[in-house]
């Protein structure tokens, strides 16, 4: 194959992303030509809208509203998808590496769902397809896992990879709003969208620990197969409590790999003031990665926003550029070639911290005990708060099995002495 004197892009969308995408080029365009080895051009944009302000001074030349302007172009080589969503991204992706392009994209929601597709077409084309900033936008963390840190096996990957709850969390943390404030507070900062669930719910998060997974593990993890519960019912109390008992409460996800099988999980949890991850506040992301040669290592940074994001979209089209000038398209493509089995959630072990409203009186700490000891369940320590008939029972349990602990809740639930359980939250980092 030639060399290439000049790539050429097409730019699916001018959002967020797409506008940094374009900013980047044209404002870094000489260091990157070098960088890359040869001129990157943006020949087309596709929008929704031409007439629409942009906040940039764009040729309306370069602006269509019809797909195949790009994908039937002679002279883009790399098709940037910006679109977000499934479809119709999903349908030009393809399309694009069945016509010969490498695709470039940061969309999390596709790479989680359709990521082996996607992969066995690029394959199936010798072209590219890059997605850093599907994870921890402009957080490097796809290309190390998949080449700087290859010759590991990967034991752990734990991060905070939500911004959104991150900002939320560290403002309840900080300043002892609760949970409806912080969010009002986080959509009135445009952390949040007017329908906060794929954030607070935690499904962002999954869907990038789905992606992480399969690279770290070289096993391709489904959607379906992560265990996910959101920050909805995480109070205020339940923030002091874990203060006064040295923890910090973040939404974490959490992928291992173990003898029997891999897991991952997102989920709050009590991480110790040490932790590394304890200090990761507002806005920011941070992925820590443990493999069996390099040790333990931790990435950080802004895992959104226009710059942020667009930054580490502009390096895989650099990247890719690399690729076509010296003819060596396709050469890292899908790594999940193992089959290694998803734990189940009940199979899975690690502390508890647990709350509960109980009757203030005699034979009560007896009662739930029992309960937990009949189901191997260890307390670890035990606050007891008295506010006139009744208390509240804070426990932190050794670790046990997650099957052992619902089982035990089950049976203290339906004790007469036990108000609710309040709230039940793991602990991790230890």
């Amino acid at each position: 194959m030639a060399a290439k004197k000049e790539i050429g892009v097409g730019l699916l969308g001018m959002g967020t992303v797409g506008r940094g995408v374009y900013r980047i080029l044209n404002d870094n365009k000489a260091g990157i030509e070098q960088k890359a080895g040869a001129p990157i051009v943006i020949k087309k944009i596709l929008v929704r809208d031409i007439s629409k302000d942009r906040g940039l001074a764009i040729s309306t030349g370069l602006l269509t509203t019809n797909i195949n302007d790009l994908l039937e172009h002679p002279e883009i080589d790399i098709i940037v998808e910006a679109l977000g969503g499934i479809n119709p991204a999903l349908e030009y992706s393809l399309e694009a590496l069945a016509r010969g392009k490498s695709v470039v994209t940061a969309n999390k929601d596709m790479i989680a769902l359709h990521g082996k597709e996607l992969f066995a077409a690029a394959e199936a084309n010798k072209r590219d397809l890059f997605f850093e900033a599907s994870v921890a936008g402009g957080i490097p963390i796809i290309r190390p896992l998949k080449e700087c840190l290859a010759a590991n096996r990967i034991t752990q990957v734990i991060g905070i990879i939500n911004g959104t709850t991150n900002y939320m969390l560290t403002r309840m943390t900080g300043e002892g709003l609760g949970f409806e404030q912080a969010l009002r507070e986080a959509q009135a900062m445009g952390y949040a969208e007017a329908d906060p669930s794929a954030d607070v719910e935690g499904y962002d998060a999954a869907r990038k620990l789905a992606i992480l997974a399969s690279i770290a593990f070289n096993t391709r993890v489904s959607l379906d197969q992560v265990h996910v519960e959101g920050v909805t019912r995480i109070t205020a109390e339940d923030i002091a409590y874990a203060a006064n008992l040295n923890y910090v409460i973040k939404l974490l996800g959490i992928a291992r790999d173990g003898a029997d099988g891999i897991e991952v999980r997102v989920h709050p949890a009590l991480l110790p003031k040490t932790h590394p991850l304890a200090s990761v506040n507002d806005v920011f992301n941070a992925i820590f990665v443990t493999g069996d040669a390099v040790g333990d290592v931790m990435f950080y940074g802004r895992g959104a926003g226009e710059l942020p994001t667009a930054s580490a979209v502009t390096a895989d089209v650099m990247n890719a550029a690399r690729n076509l000038t010296h003819g060596c398209t396709g050469m890292i493509g899908c790594t999940c070639f193992a089959e290694k089995p998803v734990k189940s959630m009940g199979l899975t072990s690690t502390e508890y911290y647990i709350r509960l409203g109980v009757a203030d009186k005699p034979g009560v700490l007896a009662s739930i005990a029992y309960i937990f000891g009949k189901n191997d369940v260890s307390l670890a320590s035990v606050i007891q708060h008295t506010t006139g008939k009744a208390a509240e029972l804070i426990l932190i349990t050794h670790e046990v099995l997650e099957k052992n602990l619902q089982e035990a809740l089950k049976g203290i639930k339906e004790l007469p002495v036990v108000n609710e359980v309040s709230n039940m939250i793991r602990v991790e980092g230890h």
